[in-house]
Order: structure tokens, then C-alpha cells, then sequence
């Protein structure tokens, strides 16, 4: 891992296992009854978000927080964006306010690059979406939910090496507007370093030109790959109207009916794969209000764990943790586990 995380495809194996094994020990943190850790004190984490967004930004808030790093709250409405302020002015103003690590999410595909590449400002940049290009994060908690799914949590206390696994034999179903969605492009690249097979489904007109040279193999028919394949998970895309100007199939009904998690395509799912979302869910059109309510269902999961990966990557960016072979580093030590106010060990 680099200074900056701006794609899955930043990642090795062994650098995704890493922060997937810390996402654990800052998941463990948090079933404390002091959650806070002292690990980032005095430090300042700018949240840039020139997008909406509601579960990205409160949980890079609460990671920062619950790391007891200072978080600074920038939203482009009712900002000087409005008013014609650059990404560069926005940016050197926040360098010269002091920022130790930004995160950014931009309508603008490659705006976290262009903003980790240039000399506007001097700190770690984390990727929370760049336009239809990448979602690193959300990848990371996505592997972390299915890693659980999979082998389940950790025995609290156990030797990291006891449950640092990846997801060698995996195969994971992403389904919908994989065109507009830059939650699947980082799911292909992260899942796959992780050693899962993709398979991606979308009608054609939502497929992205060239997508047969992703690490993946398409279907076109949703019924059919169900058919051919068990899969261990279902990731469900929203389909995203807003950025189509044009209609790319004949209506909703329609798109329900052929590539919909409908309540009969969900009951012929093999018992225990798992429903994912990464939301917000349109239910009753790619999502039954069945599905998305089972016991099967970790939408809620991945919610909860978001918080857990982000102090992950929030930790090994602005700690500058040393890291071998790709990895970023080892494990929290007994005196950064320690939280405020509290003793006591990862």
C-alpha cells in the first residue's frame, strides 16, 4: 500500500489481508464500552465531499472520531464551490488550515488521483468515490463482511495469524448497473486479489466497454448464471438514474422482471449465500423486500463494518505504519489498542 489509497487495484494480497486483520482488531475495539482509541490525538482528517453521500461520510466521521482524530466536515453546498472555488483553491486552503489526511469523494472520475498526485497539499488522500471510476473502502468492507460470512469472526484474543484467510474459493455474484458503478470496479479488483471468482451480471447496455477483459466472467441472463454457478454471495447494484441521459432499457417493470433479486430468484439461492447491497436499496425493483429483510441478508453488516475498515485504513495512513512485502504494517501495539482512559490490550 502507498501513502495514498486511491483504488483496489493499490492492494496486494497481502496488504488487503493486513487491513482486513486490523479492520478486526478495530471491530473488537468498538464492542468496548469506551470505544475510542488514542491512535490519531491531535491529528485532523477533512472529510472533502462534493458529492452526497450519507453512509460514506458519517462513517469516515465515526472512524476518525473513534480513533480521536479532530474531523473537519466539508460539504461542496453552501461551500465556495457554489460560488466557482477550484478543486486546487479548495485543497491549498485546506493544506494551509493544517489537514493531516483528506478524504474525498468527487462526482469527477480520477479527482482523488489528480489530488494525491499534485502539490496543492501535502497528506494521505483516501479515494470515498471518484465519479463512475472507483470505491476502494467500499471493496475493503465488502471482503471483510464476506470473510465473516464465510469463516466467521475471530475468537477475541486469538493470534492474528489464526484468522488472517482470504477468500480463495469464493463466488460472488455482482448484479445491475455495473456501467455506472464504481462499487463493482473495485469489488472486481479486490475480490479477485483476494483469490474469489467474480461473476458479473447486467443487461449489455449496463456493461462497461472492454469489461471482457476484467478479471470476471458476464452473463447477460441472471436465471442462467444461477444455473451454471453457487454462489456464496449476491451483491445487488442500485441502478443509478442519475447519471444516465438515456435510457439504456425498456422500463422498470422490465429490468425487475430480468435482472431483479426477485422473491423467486432469492428462495432458489442455495441457503447460505449471503445478500449483499451496498445502498441504498431501491426495494421492490433490484431487491425484493424478502431478500433484503432475510437473515441472509448483511446489508446491515456492511454498514457496521464500514466503520471498523476505515479506521483500518485511517490507522495505517496517517500512522505511517511500516510495511513488508506489500503489507502495511503489524498489528496495533498494546499502547495505540489502549483507549482513553482504559487499559488493556487488542
Amino acid at each position: 500500500m502507498t501513502r495514498h489509497l486511491l483504488s483496489a487495484s493499490d492492494l496486494d494480497r497481502a496488504a488487503a489481508i493486513d487491513l482486513l486483520d486490523v479492520a478486526e482488531e478495530m471491530s473488537e475495539a468498538m464492542s468496548r464500552e469506551v470505544k475510542k482509541l488514542p491512535v490519531l490525538r491531535g491529528r485532523t482528517v477533512v472529510n472533502l465531499f462534493f458529492e452526497d453521500s450519507t453512509r460514506t461520510r458519517i462513517s469516515f466521521e465515526a472512524a476518525a472520531k473513534r480513533l480521536s482524530a479532530d474531523v473537519i466536515n466539508f460539504s461542496a453546498k453552501g461551500s465556495s464551490v457554489s460560488k466557482g472555488e477550484s478543486l486546487q483553491d479548495t485543497a491549498q486552503t485546506l493544506a494551509a488550515m493544517g489537514a493531516d489526511g483528506v478524504v474525498v469523494r468527487h462526482s469527477g472520475s480520477g479527482a482523488a488521483h489528480r489530488l494525491a498526485h499534485s502539490d496543492w497539499i501535502d497528506a494521505p488522500i483516501v479515494n470515498a468515490g471518484d465519479g463512475t471510476h472507483e470505491h476502494p473502502t467500499q471493496a475493503l468492507l465488502d471482503s471483510f463482511t464476506l470473510r465473516r460470512v464465510l469463516h466467521g469472526a475471530p475468537v477475541s484474543g486469538a493470534a492474528r495469524g489464526a484468522w488472517s484467510t482470504d477468500l480463495t474459493g469464493a463466488t460472488v455474484a455482482v448484479v445491475g448497473d455495473i456501467l455506472h458503478s464504481r462499487v463493482a470496479r473495485s469489488n472486481v479488483h479486490l475480490l479477485g486479489t483476494l483469490g474469489a471468482k467474480v461473476v458479473l451480471i447486467a443487461p449489455p447496455t449496463l456493461l462497461p466497454w472492454g469489461v471482457e477483459t476484467w478479471p470476471a466472467e458476464v452473463y447477460y441472463d441472471f436465471d442462467a448464471a444461477l444455473a451454471d454457478h453457487t454462489f456464496d454471495a449476491v451483491m445487488m447494484l442500485r441502478v443509478q438514474f442519475e447519471r444516465m441521459h438515456q435510457s439504456f432499457f425498456p422500463n422498470t417493470r422490465e429490468y425487475t422482471r430480468l435482472w431483479g433479486l426477485t422473491p423467486a430468484r432469492y428462495r432458489a439461492l442455495p441457503t447460505g449465500t449471503a445478500i449483499m447491497h451496498p445502498g441504498p436499496m431501491n426495494r421492490g425493483f433490484e431487491i425484493c423486500a424478502e431478500a433484503a429483510d432475510s437473515p441472509r441478508a448483511v446489508v446491515l453488516d456492511q454498514v457496521t463494518n464500514g466503520v471498523a475498515v476505515r479506521m483500518a485504513v485511517l490507522y495505517r495512513l496517517l500512522t505511517g505504519a511500516p510495511g513488508t512485502g506489500g503489507a502495511v504494517g503489524t498489528a496495533l501495539t498494546p499502547e495505540q489498542a489502549t483507549p482513553a482512559g482504559q487499559e488493556g490490550t487488542l
